[in-house]
């Protein structure tokens, strides 16, 4: 005869089981993402802020003219010290950095709090230049990204030692990057979930060599953006908060859009501006 409700086995059943101390352990994942928080400097003499406050004005009326692919530049030369410091507390450090290697000097660039507005100092000493850019990304990190010349050594690759895939990820990325054209969308190879041994990463690492740019967005996790030697090849790798790397990639385009400002945000750049303006001036 059926019973109308179910037996559990012998030994089963709520509390019949140990309490394991191992449970599944999953991977950190991104965590503390960076928000908009508006700065509003201390003026203690209005007067001796006009020269700040005039040349914030300028900074947003390249943002309301701005248009895609264009770039505007305000030279911060000159100006005094004071002034300079009003900017940069008004503008303040926002979440993408570039550090620019070329052969006449170095070249930092820090976008502020509002995206699209780039701060780039280059030269030391008397030589020294600042200056402000209203632009998706700097036009010159991208124009120094790259050499001229870079030749990859496909064949030579699959001779070396514990080598699996590396060359057919090679001869993809050369043929990319050799047939790409302006307005191609980006192709991405996701090293992450690929059958690659740490032979093939060093061998990447080395065919493809490297750029003069590197990129660091803190915006939900950290995301390092290296460019390689050859042209509109870039090694994207996002990693979590506790610094693990938890998706490595390369993108052929002319810039990965995670380290640009998108024509919204410097929209929204611009009205935010505006509120700053209206509270300070």
């Amino acid at each position: 005869m059926a019973l109308p409700y179910a037996i559990p086995p012998i030994g089963y059943g709520p509390g019949s089981q140990p309490d394991g101390e191992d449970g599944l352990a999953y991977m950190a994942m991104p965590s503390g993402m960076r928000t908009y928080e508006a700065h509003l400097p201390e003026i203690d003499d209005p007067e001796r802020a006009g020269p700040a406050i005039a040349f914030l004005k300028e900074v947003h009326q390249a943002l309301t003219n701005a248009e895609p692919g264009e770039t505007m530049s305000l030279s911060l030369d000159g100006l005094e010290a004071g002034t300079r410091a009003l900017i940069d507390e008004t503008l303040g450090e926002g979440e993408v950095s570039v550090v620019v290697e070329a052969p006449a000097g170095r070249i930092e660039i820090q976008e502020a709090r509002l995206a699209g507005v780039w701060r780039v100092r280059g030269g030391a000493g008397a030589a020294a230049r600042e200056r402000i850019e209203i632009a998706a990304f700097p036009r010159g990190a991208l124009l120094r990204a790259f050499p001229r010349e870079w030749s990859v050594d496909v064949d030579g690759t699959a001779r070396l030692p514990g080598v699996v895939n590396a060359p057919a990820l090679l001869a993809e990325i050369l043929h990319k990057s050799r047939a790409r054209g302006a307005d191609d969308l980006p192709h991405v190879i996701n090293l992450t979930l690929l059958p690659v041994t740490p032979e093939d990463i060093a061998a990447l690492e080395t065919r493809l060599g490297r750029g003069g740019v590197v990129i660091l967005s803190r915006g939900y996790g950290n995301c390092r953006i290296e460019a390689t030697a050859l042209r509109d090849v870039w090694r994207v790798r996002y990693f979590n908060s506790s610094d693990t790397l938890i998706l490595d990639t390369i993108e052929i385009v002319d810039i990965p859009a995670v380290a640009c400002a998108a024509p919204e945000d410097l929209a929204d750049s611009a009205a935010r501006l505006v509120d700053i303006l209206e509270t300070v001036g």
